[in-house]
């Protein structure tokens, strides 16, 4: 029985929808989507309705006036609520100590690496030029010992970066 009637109600509850979607400023889908859920909890607390295509008009009709109601409260936003262009405490607090765990991770490393890779992230920007006259060593030999470094510095950090991973 409710299979037979929500088969026999589809092309009516359709037609009233997009005849009613325009006037509430809804799309029919949406209309047809709220009309189906009342039917089927209807359905499974009084069992079908006596007259259904007389009770589906009345549904439709209902759930229009229910949506101008209440699209007449809602409001627009001013601004856009989820604005992602101004980074918040939470954001500016996780950026914090993922560079504290960096340089606690440079600080470990072996050799001259801590102090290569600390001028390397100085916020003085040097040129490698600077940074091999600060540390002493040639310009050339600069590259590979950055890229040595950075191996080791991948390896350090390899089991930290995974146990901190969601599993399961």
């Amino acid at each position: 029985m409710t299979h037979d009637l929500l088969t026999a109600l589809r092309p009516l509850l359709a037609a009233e929808a997009r005849a009613e979607a325009h006037a509430c400023g809804t799309e029919p889908g949406d209309l047809e989507q709220a009309v189906w859920l009342r039917l089927l909890e209807l359905l499974s607390a009084d069992g079908p309705p006596h007259d259904p295509q007389g009770w589906l008009r009345k549904a439709v009709r209902s759930e229009a006036r229910r949506t101008r109601r209440t699209a007449g409260l809602e409001r627009p936003y001013a601004l856009e609520p989820a604005d992602d262009h101004e980074r918040g405490p939470e954001h500016l607090a996780l950026t914090a100590a993922r560079h504290r765990a960096l340089r606690d991770a440079v600080r470990r490393l072996p050799g001259r690496c801590p102090r290569l890779l600390e001028a390397l992230l100085s916020p003085r920007d040097l040129t490698y030029r600077e940074i091999a006259g600060e540390l002493g060593i040639s310009q050339g030999s600069l590259g590979p010992e950055r890229s040595r470094c950075l191996s080791c510095l991948r390896r350090l950090l390899a089991p930290e970066v995974a146990a901190h991973e969601a599993r399961g």
